[in-house]
């Protein structure tokens, strides 16, 4: 998808929206065509099902293939369900073989091994590298379209090959330097050879302390790496150092995008390849999963407030007062485990810190609770005339805060090491506890003190 700013995106789809209605097909299609096949996925998501398909059909075919990479996997699925076996094929020709990797799973199998069976015998090695790794991995970001050089020749003859050679693969910014059995040593940056003294050999010039990125690592590791080293490519290698092929920072950038995406529709219990004119009841059936799941966590919290109705009865000031230290409980929690959600993502927390994290949270519950006890317990003196219930919603108010700090730093981490994704499942768990510790401690107290 685009990474355009959503104000220069809207005129851009009003415009096409207003040309479909009045059924100027012809500018439609002038429109479209104009843009980057990013910029028309981006367009083609924006639209309900029937303006996507009249669109789709107006898209040079020329172009389809990278349009089709550029989609999420859902609407992409629609579109390729809709096209025969020829079209598809033709979508595929000429592609990059890193994009070509990508929309490959997506293809019919007949198809696929027609794509396969067209590549020449390096082309389709080059393939099956990329694809034997699992797509949010470094093998499977990588391009396997990569100019290597050895250490011992000089700059003249790396020249003259480039110029025999004819082109370079776009976005990159160096040469790969590998030795007689291909293993990845070094650097050549394309600045140095083209300003250097052309007897020099490539081993005096290249930079050696650029490391090759295994090929296994996640894709996030990798994000990470360009980040604090400032890279704009980097190679990748196996286990042996070989190289393998190489990363660009596009592809940095859209795992960037794709993880900002996970993280907030996650939360909610969306799938960041959901498509936003899916048809209302598939769209309800995936919904209907996480309210199922949030309805049995609400009647945990509503079977525990049922424990004290004898309580709530005699005191209607409970009732009253009790959503306040959920609620305050619910927000510091949020806080926290967003925090760290964040810090677990960039890889910034482990178990070697999670201790010293989980102290700091800590003092900065109680620190909290603290303050807005003493606010909560004075506007509950003044409204009740009671001092006891000022005390006690003060008193469960520190303890659900120290709680939803302690539950905000344990819950994603717990669920880390279970192989859940703390984004999808660590909100509903820490509704949970607030919940259930709020009204635990409050009508607890309530029944203890106040009957």
């Amino acid at each position: 998808m685009s990474i355009e700013a959503p104000d220069q995106r809207a005129p851009r789809l009003k415009l096409l929206r207003d040309a479909l209605e009045r059924g100027t097909l012809r500018r439609v299609q002038r429109m479209v065509n104009a843009l980057h096949p990013a910029e028309i996925a981006d367009l083609l998501e924006s639209l309900p099902p029937a303006e996507r398909d009249v669109v789709w059909d107006l898209v040079d075919t020329q172009t389809d293939g990278d349009v089709l990479v550029a989609l999420n996997e859902e609407v992409r699925a629609k579109l390729v369900g809709g096209m025969d076996a020829e079209e598809l094929i033709a979508a595929t020709d000429g592609m990059d073989l890193d994009d070509l990797a990508d929309l490959v799973p997506d293809l019919p199998e007949a198809v696929t091994r027609q794509v396969i069976q067209s590549m020449d015998h390096q082309d389709r090695e080059r393939l099956r590298a990329v694809m034997a790794y699992a797509e949010d991995t470094a093998g499977g970001l990588m391009d396997p379209d990569v100019v290597t050089v050895r250490p011992d020749v000089t700059l003249e003859v790396v020249l003259r090959y480039l110029r025999i050679r004819g082109e370079l693969p776009a976005g990159g910014d160096a040469l790969y330097v590998v030795n007689r059995y291909g293993r990845y040593v070094g650097y050549l940056y394309l600045t140095s050879l083209l300003t250097s003294d052309p007897t020099m050999t490539v081993a005096e010039l290249m930079d050696a302390s650029v490391e090759g990125v295994p090929a296994t690592i996640d894709a996030r590791e990798v994000a990470s790496l360009f980040e604090t080293r400032d890279l704009v490519t980097a190679p990748v290698v196996d286990s042996d150092g070989r190289l393998l092929g190489r990363i660009t920072i596009d592809d940095v950038v859209d795992v960037i995008r794709e993880e900002a995406e996970h993280s907030i529709l996650s939360m909610a219990g969306l799938a960041e390849d959901e498509d936003m004119f899916a048809p209302v009841v598939t769209s309800s059936r995936r919904r209907a999963v996480w309210l199922g799941v949030n309805l049995a966590t609400a009647f945990i919290a509503a079977s525990v407030v049922g424990l004290f109705q004898a309580t709530i009865d005699q005191v209607v000031a409970l009732a009253v007062l009790m959503p306040i230290v959920a609620s305050m409980g619910g927000i510091a929690g949020s806080q926290t485990l967003t925090l760290i959600i964040r810090g677990v993502a960039l890889g910034q927390v482990d178990g070697s810190n999670a201790r010293w994290l989980m102290m700091r949270e800590l003092a900065v519950g109680v620190l909290n609770g603290l303050g807005w006890a003493l606010v909560v317990a004075a506007a509950t003196i003044l409204w009740f005339k009671s001092w006891l219930l000022g005390g006690i919603i003060a008193l469960a108010l520190i303890i659900n805060l120290v709680i939803a700090a302690l539950s905000g730093v344990l819950i994603p981490l717990v669920l880390r090491r279970m192989k859940i994704d703390p984004a999808l499942a660590g909100s509903v768990v820490l509704t949970t506890v607030t919940d259930v510790v709020g009204f635990m401690v409050f009508l607890g107290l309530g029944a203890l003190l106040l009957t």
